[in-house]
């Protein structure tokens, strides 16, 4: 995406981004108008176009941007625990979390990788592929460690992740619970999915 020179184009890009998320995230992209979001940042339709190449570059640029920070703040998180059921806990506790602080990214990501040209969506699904391989790659450790008990590794990875992906759907931040005591909860959950059967 293209930035326009001088001091106020990060800015007016960084507002092109919040409204564009939030409008997709209400309307889906399809119904978001370039008229709209021009109207929503307090700018001409024309002036769009110093900072976006397409609408679909925008929405490319959106998911881009969250499988990114996604993936940067995984391996910041799980980077340096060797221990599988330490790491896993890890896992489940940076997803959940992340999933909820970032309900509307997620949603977007999710729900509008059909709306991407065939180049962007296949990269977005590399990106997609790379985080799915951090979590196959500790269930394959654990599994190698006599900690785990899983059969298919990238079949518990899809369980486990489609999971720990839906706290979005239910989670409420005025809710009984909170972001930490269910991340706790869910972090138990597959812990003790994965444990080998007692002797």
């Amino acid at each position: 995406m293209a930035r326009t020179v001088g001091s106020h184009g990060p800015k007016t890009l960084e507002a092109i981004r919040k409204a564009s998320l939030q409008l997709i995230y209400e309307h889906g992209f399809d119904a978001m108008s370039l008229r709209q979001l021009a109207a929503e940042v307090g700018i001409q339709v024309g002036s769009l176009y110093n900072h976006i190449s397409t609408k679909e570059d925008l929405l490319f640029d959106l998911i881009k941007t969250h499988m990114e920070q996604l993936l940067r703040e995984l391996d910041a998180a799980i980077t340096g625990i060797e221990d599988p059921v330490a790491a896993i806990r890890r896992f489940v506790s940076f997803h959940v979390t992340y999933h909820i602080q970032r309900k509307r990214e997620v949603f977007v990501g999710y729900s509008e990788l059909r709306s991407l040209v065939p180049n962007h969506y296949e990269e977005i699904v590399a990106l997609r592929r790379a985080y799915e391989r951090r979590l196959i790659a500790i269930l394959e450790r654990g599994a190698a460690a006599g900690l785990f008990a899983i059969g298919d590794s990238r079949i518990n990875a899809y369980g486990i992740l489609a999971m720990l992906t839906g706290v979005c759907t239910w989670f409420r931040p005025n809710g009984r619970l909170g972001a930490e005591e269910v991340s706790a909860i869910y972090s138990e959950m597959v812990v003790k999915s994965l444990a080998p059967p007692a002797p």
